[in-house]
């Protein structure tokens, strides 16, 4: 009576022999001994698969490795090695993965296919992705800026660690590690503060109108003459920029090298604190009078 009402169950859904799956009869009939070499050569398989891809993807990365060591060894630039290793690396890893898919019996022809025709829609959905590819094509290319520098991008600063496939990764002063997207390294504007040998500080010191501007001036040139960083001595800059509403203030530009700057900016503002202190220089800022009316009286 049981089997009667599932065969009838079944044919209103449209599905045939199912009574045979819930006969005991039927399954008894299955040879699964027959299936178990399939089942040992498909496992045995995998294993292999699995086996082979740790081992192939820690003998890429020793690879790697290797090649680093080669390029270091033979000054290969850094930018350009450290793009090559990237694109190495991800190539290496796609053609052991098509080697196991090979193994597993699946045909490369129709698995290249499939992947074909889902690159249309991963392109569209990686559309950033392929432009970062792109742009860091054109950063190798242009060499805008190289590994080592102290570079402005995207509204970050920092110094230049690696260009990879994708992105650029700065560090920054306070050692922090900032990724950029490279279609945005090559797209946008960007400082390069370590393109050139020298860089100019400029600063900008404020005195009194009480104050002698020549006492002032002479100050910051004997300054400037002493220290020893400051290069280019014929070219330091020392003049009044503009008549401010509480001082009055002075341009002082010097020249140093790109690796000197903070160092040499931060030693002039003290110096030129405890100068300008002993010589009786004041340092204005903004003062407000406040005049107070009693009405009642």
């Amino acid at each position: 009576m049981e089997e009667e009402t599932f065969s009838v169950v079944a044919n209103n859904l449209g599905v045939t022999e199912i009574t045979k799956i819930v006969d005991p009869s039927f399954i008894a009939s299955i040879d699964f001994m027959s299936y178990l070499p399939i089942v040992v050569v498909a496992g045995t398989k995998l294993i292999i698969v699995i086996l082979t891809l740790y081992i192939g993807f820690k003998v890429i990365e020793k690879l790697v490795f290797v090649m680093k060591t080669l390029f270091v060894k033979k000054k290969l630039d850094k930018t350009l090695s450290g793009f090559l290793i990237s694109i190495i690396r991800n190539i290496l890893k796609v053609l052991l993965v098509l080697s196991m898919v090979t193994y597993l019996g699946i045909p490369t022809a129709s698995f290249v296919a499939i992947l074909g025709a889902a690159g249309l829609a991963i392109g569209m959905a990686l559309s950033g992705t392929l432009q970062n590819f792109a742009g860091g094509a054109m950063l190798l290319a242009f060499r805008p800026f190289k590994v080592g520098d102290f570079v402005e991008l995207a509204g970050h600063s920092g110094t230049v660690e690696e260009i990879q496939i994708f992105n650029t990764i700065l560090t920054t002063g306070d050692n922090k590690m900032i990724i950029i997207p490279n279609a945005e390294c090559s797209s946008s504007s960007m400082i390069n503060y370590s393109t050139h040998a020298m860089r100019r500080v400029d600063l900008v010191i404020g005195i009194g109108y009480e104050d002698n501007i020549e006492t002032a001036k002479s100050v910051l040139q004997n300054i400037a003459n002493i220290h020893e960083k400051i290069v280019n001595k014929k070219e330091i800059l020392i003049a009044v920029s503009e008549l401010g509403s509480s001082s009055v203030d002075i341009a002082f530009r010097v020249w140093v090298k790109s690796s000197d700057y903070w160092s040499v900016k931060f030693e002039l503002l003290e110096i030129i604190k405890k100068e300008f202190d002993a010589e009786k220089i004041s340092f204005p800022y903004p003062q407000r009078d406040i005049h107070v009316y009693n009405e009642g009286k």
